[in-house]
């Protein structure tokens, strides 16, 4: 069994790894999200799903091509333990590797990775720019406009969705309530 880093060295190592704002906080959202979830499906391993929403894009920055497969080279050559490493690598099934999703925290990071940059894009369109502003409804009617936000997959949200037995409008009204539970301290 290999190690777990905490997320000050879960932090460290995205930094290693990761420069772009951009990227550093898009970790930074999918890991608040996933604590979110955690309090509510599996409070007692909250620090291990929010450090796997830390490292989901560990390698995506560098090395863009082998994304979802490097990170896991990069990851067992640090001794990191292989359910985590299954973890991360799973939000990437059926587009990037052969890992499928099976526990609940990875099919809630598949479900809500894509989604996280779609409710982002949405709260960008407010005159706050805030996620605060952000409601089901809007989300649903951006969701129907494949032109916005067009890297942001609807077919993964609704494969994830379905993964986890939730109606779509669940799944997102879920995770908007997850990003607005820290929008003030990342500033979204």
């Amino acid at each position: 069994m290999g190690t777990v880093p905490n997320l000050e060295e879960a932090e460290t190592l995205l930094e290693e790894y990761n420069q772009e704002e951009f990227h550093l906080k898009h970790a930074k959202i999918v890991s608040g999200v996933m604590g979110y979830f955690a309090k509510e499906l599996d409070p007692a391993n909250e620090q291990f799903w929010r450090v796997v929403g830390l490292l989901h894009d560990l390698d995506y920055e560098k090395y863009p091509e082998q994304h979802c497969t490097k990170e896991q080279e990069i990851l067992r050559e640090r001794g990191v333990d292989e359910a985590l490493i299954h973890a991360v690598a799973s939000h990437g099934y059926g587009e990037l590797v052969d890992v499928k999703p099976e526990h609940v925290m990875e099919k809630v990071l598949f479900a809500t990775d894509e989604l996280t940059g779609l409710i982002g894009a949405v709260a960008l369109m407010h005159p706050t720019k805030s996620v605060r502003e952000v409601s089901l409804k809007s989300v649903k009617k951006k969701f129907k406009q494949p032109s916005f936000a067009a890297g942001c997959s609807r077919e993964i949200i609704q494969k994830g969705a379905d993964m986890l037995g939730w109606t779509l409008d669940e799944l997102i009204s879920k995770t908007i309530a997850a990003m607005q539970s820290f929008a003030g301290e990342l500033g979204i």
